[in-house]
Formats: C-alpha cells, structure tokens, sequence
C-alpha cells in the first residue's frame, strides 16, 4: 500500500471522546471513546439490554449526549450537514405490510431522494445508481417484483441497495440478520464484505452473530455501558475481550467457517 492509500485508509470517519448517554434518566453509555477510520469494517457486540442500539441511535444524532462529543467527518456532529455520505438500515426496516406496493427497483430509488430533491423526475444517473446497486446485492432476477413476494433475506438485501444507491460513505446497520437461516445469514454478510472490501464503504454493524464478526471484520466494538474496541488480529484473544461485555462466564467457541478471516480455525 502506497503512503496515500495509507493516508486515506487512516483517515478518521467516526470519533467519540468521553460520550455519555442516557435514557430515562439511566446512563446506558459511560465515557466512550473510539475512532473509525476510513474502509473499516466494525462489529459491534454486546449483550441485550447493554445499550447497542442506544450507541447507534446517538452516533446518528438521534440521541442526544450528556457529555462529550462526536465527530463525522472531522465535523462536530451537531453541526455536521453531509448526511448524504450515511446511510442507516433499523432494526425495523423490512417489518412492513406483505401488499406494500413497490416494486424492488422503485424501492431501490427512493435512496436517491434527498432532501430538498423531493419532487424532481429521476435521470438516467439516478436509474443507473438504482441498477448498478441492485446488481451488487445480487437482486437483479427480483428487481421488478413486489416486495411482498420476497424472501426475509431478499428483503434485507433491497434495504442495503437502498442505502448504495446513495453511494454512502458510512452504513449504520442495525441487527439486520433476524429470524433467516444460517444460509441466508452467510449470504448477506458476504455481501456485506464485498461492499466493504470493493466499494470501499465504511460498515458499523449491530450484531449476535460472533463467528462472522471474527470471521469477517477489521474492528470488534463490544458495548455493555461501557465500551471496548479492538483491532481483530491473529494476536487477538477474543475471549478477553468478549468477557468484559458478556461476563467472567462467557466463553466463545469459533465454529469452522467459509470466510477467509484471521480465525478460520476450528475454535478459540
């Protein structure tokens, strides 16, 4: 890697110094401090309960902080604008009515609405976004079927072309895996890699699914109030780690996996 490459893949995205926040009068995140940096790959862990989401809902500035501060882009969060470089997938985002009207690649296009473009006619770039995004996710055979005819995992894949066709810079992703099977799991993720590891794009993603995080990703951010973060390295003793979200109790058992990660070995 060449020293602008360096420069680039080192560049700072996300930033928080000494972040506190609070729910219902309940602290859920204590003194958090952590980078992301350009092109990482980041799994965020933990318990539930232990304050994920809540991270998540105030590194979007949908929460508001007690203390400390966040940076995107180098910008102080509650000044920054260029919203367009995030893009976020919920908890929520394919729980909807099975005779919802849109077809995949209508749904798609909705990603290329922006504030204050509301009412504009798509162009020809919009549309080639629009493809080109479907076609990454592998949904090109589905694209002009109705979402309601589609599978839970299909669906998860329309609502990260929906988020790529704005051409983002950082996604959010909020436990997107719920309640498919392991097959359809390991599908989205590589996909997710793919994004990753071509696109460039830099990826947070809230999730239980262990084995793909030390599989798959640079960085493990493991949050139970407090937060930890971590390089995933073959130095990495994951355990160590993961018992101080989880517990003195937890124990992690690597299972034989397909991906080409630094533990792609039988267990740890």
């Amino acid at each position: 890697m060449n020293t602008h490459e360096q420069t680039t893949q080192d560049t700072p995205i996300l930033e928080l110094q000494n972040v506190d926040v609070t729910r219902s009068g309940d602290t859920v995140i204590e003194n958090a401090n952590f980078t992301i940096a350009k092109g990482d790959y980041v799994g965020l862990v933990g318990p539930n309960g232990g304050g994920k989401t809540t991270l998540i809902l105030a590194l979007l500035n949908f929460l508001p902080r007690v203390k400390g501060t966040i940076k995107l882009f180098n910008t102080n969060i509650d000044k920054f604008q260029a919203w367009q470089k995030v893009a976020y997938i919920s908890q929520t985002a394919t729980s909807f009515d099975s005779k919802f009207p849109l077809t995949v690649r209508e749904l798609v296009a909705l990603g290329r609405i922006k504030k204050g473009n509301i009412a504009r006619r798509y162009t020809s770039e919009d549309w080639e976004a629009v493809d080109d995004s479907i076609n990454f996710m592998g949904l090109t055979q589905e694209a002009h079927k109705r979402i309601g005819q589609l599978s839970g995992g299909q669906k998860q894949r329309v609502f990260v072309a929906k988020a790529l066709a704005r051409n983002p810079e950082i996604i959010f992703l909020d436990e997107p895996i719920v309640g498919v099977d392991a097959a359809t799991q390991e599908k989205f993720y590589k996909k997710l890699s793919d994004l990753n590891t071509k696109r460039k794009t830099t990826i947070l993603l809230v999730t239980h699914d262990l084995t793909s995080v030390f599989c798959r990703m640079s960085k493990v951010l493991c949050v139970n109030k407090q937060v930890e973060i971590a390089e995933i390295t073959s130095g990495l003793d994951p355990n160590t780690l993961l018992k101080k979200a989880y517990g003195e109790h937890f124990h992690f058992v690597f299972h034989r996996h397909e991906c080409h990660g630094v533990f792609n070995n039988d267990t740890h």
